[in-house]
């Protein structure tokens, strides 16, 4: 299934990677993932406030213990590299295994989006980025191989967050395959 299998293979592909664009880039797909190892790509999705996206199971994963503290609202939406993906499926279905919602074209690296940085997607929705790490899992090892794995996880792979970042909902609305995801000016206050 993966696209390319090997460390040489994803590395050639770095400077691909770092050509995603910085303020403005692009949705380039939504998955809701109903039910465990369950996945929809669709062409649109709502993002809630306290739903994170609608008919996905973000919030019944969370433990109970999470949820009491509050620290599920920090993983409510995970926001993978479109080019990143791109490389591990030749498939929308393949690249839905990764197990995120939304797929950016978009530099989402630690120094272009560090945690707080807000994310307009489309002409509503806001996302604000979390410090929550997202790490590929044994699940992504299984689906993608040890070479995927450890270059995600690896160092320019962390810091570029190949494997995805964290986000929490800050206001709703409709997403939709295509839409602009802008990042947004820092507040000052």
């Amino acid at each position: 299934m993966p696209t390319l299998t090997t460390s040489a293979d994803l590395e050639a592909q770095l400077d691909h990677l770092r050509a995603a664009p910085a303020e403005i880039g692009t949705l380039e797909m939504v998955v809701r993932r109903p039910d465990v190892g369950a996945r929809e790509v669709v062409d649109e999705g709502q993002l809630d406030e306290s739903g994170g996206l609608v008919g996905d199971n973000w919030r019944s994963r969370a433990t109970s213990r999470a949820v009491a503290e509050g620290r599920h609202l920090d993983a409510m939406v995970t926001v993978m590299s479109a080019r990143m993906v791109g490389l591990l499926g030749d498939t929308e279905e393949e690249r839905a295994l990764a197990g995120d919602q939304l797929y950016v074209d978009l530099d989402i690296s630690h120094d272009n989006l560090p945690a707080g940085t807000r994310l307009l997607i489309g002409d509503t929705a806001v996302l604000e980025v979390t410090a929550k790490p997202h790490a590929g899992c044994k699940k992504f090892l299984a689906r993608f191989g040890p070479d995927a794995l450890a270059f995600v996880n690896g160092e320019t792979g962390a810091a570029m967050r190949l494997r995805g970042l964290n986000a929490r909902v800050v206001r709703g609305g409709v997403v939709r395959r295509g839409d602009l995801v802008r990042r947004l000016p820092v507040d000052p206050h």
